[in-house]
């Protein structure tokens, strides 16, 4: 996890134009101090909009690199601080927009249940068994975050390719597998903890069907 610096982003823009000037020069020190300069300030923003101190920073990172692509853009008589909180919040909005269209395309109850799916040779028991996995599966997935979600969903369940997901959800692929990786993780968990308080009923039932307290 990065490491957020103090907010310094008060600096004046006698201080910033030659950062700027030096950036749009392909100087990359100069622009690795102005992210530095203006972390804090981009990831509350970005905090703001998703809640999630890991999704922030995703967030704060796919912003600093739009930022980047869009510096010869900016008005040099601007303010650059303005600038730069306004385009933020602008791509948040977009975020917010992409990651409610996703959970418009993707329906877990659909995509899921695909795992489900009987073969001729399924028994009575094996099918059971496969109704249980799907209903174990489908709870943990819904624990997990929109965006982790989306990502393992489209990987491990419909076997898109890093890129295809990338190009799907306007992200870098490096993105992609940090999510990816942290959902795989969340869910295996959220597994263990679904599977563990169903086991803990199943006993609770037990005992009472036997008449023991």
């Amino acid at each position: 996890m990065r490491d957020i610096p103090p907010d310094s982003s008060t600096s004046a823009p006698n201080e910033i134009d030659p950062l700027i000037e030096r950036c749009l020069r392909g100087d990359q020190d100069a622009w690795n101090t102005i992210v530095h300069l203006y972390w804090r300030k981009v990831f509350n923003i970005a905090y703001k909009f998703v809640g999630r101190h890991d999704e922030a920073e995703d967030l704060t990172q796919d912003i600093f690199l739009k930022l980047f692509r869009s510096l010869a853009t900016f008005d040099r008589r601007a303010n650059f601080s303005t600038w730069l909180i306004s385009v933020s919040r602008n791509l948040c909005i977009d975020h917010y927009r992409s990651v409610r269209r996703e959970r418009e395309a993707v329906n877990p109850d659909v995509d899921v249940v695909t795992l489900a799916r009987p073969s001729g040779s399924d028994s009575p028991q094996s099918l059971i068994e496969r109704r249980d996995r799907v209903s174990l599966l489908r709870e943990a997935l819904d624990k997990l975050a929109p965006s982790l979600r989306t990502a393992v969903m489209l990987r491990d369940i419909q076997e898109l390719s890093y890129q295809e997901i990338a190009q799907r959800l306007h992200v870098p692929e490096g993105t992609v597998k940090s999510r990816i990786n942290r959902g795989r993780t969340e869910l295996a968990r959220q597994i263990a903890r679904v599977r563990d308080r169903q086991e803990g009923t199943r006993r609770k039932g037990a005992r009472r069907i036997s008449g023991v307290s």
